[in-house]
Order: C-alpha cells, then structure tokens, then sequence
C-alpha cells in the first residue's frame, strides 16, 4: 500500500523555523520526483516546491523563494521541507506527494502548519 505521512507540522511564531518530513513507503521513492503543494484556509491548493528524484533539481514558488528549502533522503524514504521566516501567509496544510510524468499521483493526509503570534 503506497502510504505518504507528513509530520513536523504545529504552532510556529512568525520569524520562526520547522522542518516538515515525509515518510514514504510503498512504492520505489528513490525514483520518483516529490512536491509539496499546501491548501491555507478557504482557499484551493497551492503547489510550493518540487524535488527531482534524485534530488539534483529543485524548484519553489516565488511565494516561498529564500524561504523554504526542500530536500530528500532516499535511503531513508523521506522527503523534507525546511521552513524558514515562516509568515501568517504560511498557514496552511501541507501535503506531499510523488510526480509521475509530470502529474501528482500520490498524496498523503497533509500536516497543519499555523504561523501566528
């Protein structure tokens, strides 16, 4: 069963750092390209950041650029999401989720990330 768990996720102050993390099993992670798209309240979902399957490649969002940095261990099956000088605008679930031919194929639960005072 292909399983996607995010963690790492709570209460952060403005200014503040969390690392998101995303467990993977189930599937070849080593070969697949990962995201990371998030949903902020009342709003449609928001694609952050992608990382090639091995991980030479990386791309964000021009919202998150300087910000966020995303990163992978393949041997241990994780994909990772540094979060840096998070802003209230950061609020939001975060979901990760493993590219095929350029599609989101699968997706995990998503972890809350609240950025506030």
């Amino acid at each position: 069963e292909v399983q996607l768990v995010e963690s790492g996720g709570g209460l952060v102050q403005p200014g503040g750092s969390t690392r998101l993390s995303c467990a993977a099993s189930g599937f070849t992670f080593r070969t697949y390209a990962m995201s990371w798209v998030r949903q902020a309240p009342g709003k449609g979902l928001e694609w952050v950041s992608g990382i090639s399957s091995g991980g030479g490649s990386t791309s964000y969002a021009d919202s998150v650029k300087g910000r966020f940095t995303i990163s992978r261990d393949n041997a241990k099956n994780t994909l990772y999401l540094q979060m840096n000088s998070l802003k209230p605008e950061d609020t939001a679930v975060y979901y990760c989720n493993a590219e095929a031919a350029n599609r989101h194929i699968y997706w995990g639960r998503g972890t809350q990330v609240t950025v506030s005072s």
